[in-house]
């Protein structure tokens, strides 16, 4: 089991990859996105759909919005898998979502494997 201080250096180190994967430049930068999500990485969207690595990572990569992540806190699966919680703001469609993330230490790197986001009343 992770030590509380190696625990809270992952936490901070997962709240930086997903707030990295918020930011505009990452969302449009296909070399980022190929780094920060797994080869078998799959989203539950919030509108239903289902999308894989390819649709995240085409030409135009993934929307851009101005958007703020709080409440953010790691649950350990194993030593090399974490669920990650949080709360976004999504300040460009005026909605707030609950999302819920799977990291997997792959090949020396975290990397996103499962991410989902739920629509939340604010």
């Amino acid at each position: 089991m992770l030590q509380r201080e190696n625990k809270s250096a992952l936490k901070k180190y997962l709240c930086q990859l997903e707030k990295r994967l918020l930011e505009p430049e990452i969302r449009t930068t296909p070399a980022e996105l190929e780094k920060l999500l797994a080869d078998d990485f799959f989203e539950f969207r919030s509108s239903g759909n289902v999308w894989y690595k390819k649709d995240c990572v085409g030409e135009s990569g993934l929307s851009v919005r101005k958007m703020t992540l709080y409440d953010f806190d790691i649950h350990l699966l194993s030593e090399d898998v974490v669920l990650t919680t949080y709360r976004v703001k999504d300040e460009t469609r005026m909605q707030h979502t609950l999302r819920s993330s799977i990291w997997k230490f792959i090949g020396g790197r975290w990397q996103m494997f499962f991410h989902q986001g739920t629509i939340i009343k604010s």
